[in-house]
């Protein structure tokens, strides 16, 4: 939050109902602006009516919530970050690679390599920009116990030598032109720097989760000035909870409830912070499907309107994966190759 933001600014906001807010993860003016009132009003116990009059307050003082014309839009739009996969045919696939500000959704069945991606996108968002890195640091919401801090080690191995070079210089382990991508210490220097810049957050169940999202938005937003601000938020998996704890059809219109918060409690990240949101999916399969691929990811039209581009990784030959996009607003379906190495995630 910038100096010139007081939240006690605002009108009805004491500081007491101020510390709530912030507690909550509501610190600027811009998180309060894109609130609801119920949400508002629930995190800082006060009224409905009070709870909208702050943030009509907040928008003012934000100046968001108006029309804009397609320019502007476009200028902001050139704010956004691509996170390479480091597979050249994904990131074409991806216009680039894995935008911030979206809700990039991983599905697959057990096996397919989501776990693997997130690890990959975790070690990518720290390498530096010429290489299709973000400078930034990771979030990692971890609901299935998959984050393997040797799986970070290996990739971070597997990377190239040029790459793994630069990346010592940007994260302080060696000095410009001495970085040596055979030199051990300096190798495990960068994967301790690297795994300290990994917030990690094991989810016991899906009240948990979506209290974790809720942390996140507060980690990531008070680490915008420093000099690896959370870039990635990923949840591995989005949906696995949720299927175990919402049985039966009774229950799904509350799962789906769930779910849409939660959902948005993540593009909020996103959007307030500049940060790429991938999460990985559980499928099904679909006994009614006659023709084509029966497989079909978990979460319905919720999670498949709010996800901006959805990827279907399935298994090939050996240790070869393949990556489908499937709905993305702006790119062409289209289907690459990987493989997944002792090393990391690598061109076919």
């Amino acid at each position: 939050m910038s100096a010139s933001e007081d939240l006690e600014d605002l009108p009805g906001v004491g500081p007491a109902t101020a510390e709530k807010l912030k507690d909550n993860g509501f610190d600027s003016y811009q998180g309060i602006a894109v609130a609801s009132p119920g949400e508002l009003s629930n995190t800082a116990d006060i009224g409905e009516s009070s709870a909208a009059d702050i943030i009509n307050a907040a928008r003012e003082a934000a100046d968001i919530g108006g029309f804009e014309t397609g320019s502007t839009v476009l200028e902001r739009r050139e704010q956004i970050g691509k996170l390479s996969w480091g597979i050249d045919e994904v990131d074409d696939l991806l216009g680039g690679g894995v935008e911030t500000q979206s809700i990039t959704e991983v599905y697959g069945e057990f096996g397919a390599g989501k776990s693997q991606v997130t690890h990959q996108l975790a070690v990518n968002v720290q390498i530096p920009a010429e290489h299709g890195g973000l400078e930034g640091s990771a979030i990692f919401i971890d609901s299935e116990d998959t984050f393997r801090p040797e799986r970070i080690e290996q990739m971070v191995r597997g990377l190239d030598d040029e790459v793994m070079e630069d990346t010592m210089v940007l994260h302080g382990v060696a000095e410009d032109g001495e970085a040596d991508a055979t030199d051990e210490a300096l190798f495990d220097d960068l994967v301790q720097s690297m795994l300290d810049k990994i917030h990690v957050a094991k989810a016991f169940n899906s009240n948990h989760q979506i209290l974790l999202a809720e942390k996140a938005q507060e980690i990531a937003s008070g680490t915008q000035d420093d000099e690896f601000p959370v870039r990635l938020l990923a949840v591995d998996s989005l949906t696995a909870h949720f299927r175990a704890e919402y049985v039966g059809r009774g229950e799904l219109a509350d799962r789906q409830q769930k779910l849409n918060k939660h959902l948005h409690d993540l593009m909020r990240v996103g959007d307030l912070n500049n940060t790429a949101v991938v999460v990985t999916n559980q499928v099904a399969s679909n006994p009614d499907s006659f023709f084509g691929d029966p497989t079909q990811p978990i979460g319905g039209n919720i999670l498949g309107h709010t996800s901006t581009f959805r990827m279907y990784l399935r298994k090939s030959k050996g240790n070869k994966r393949i990556v489908k996009l499937v709905d993305a607003p702006n790119l062409p379906d289209g289907e690459a190759v990987m493989r997944v190495e002792e090393g990391g995630l690598m061109d076919e």
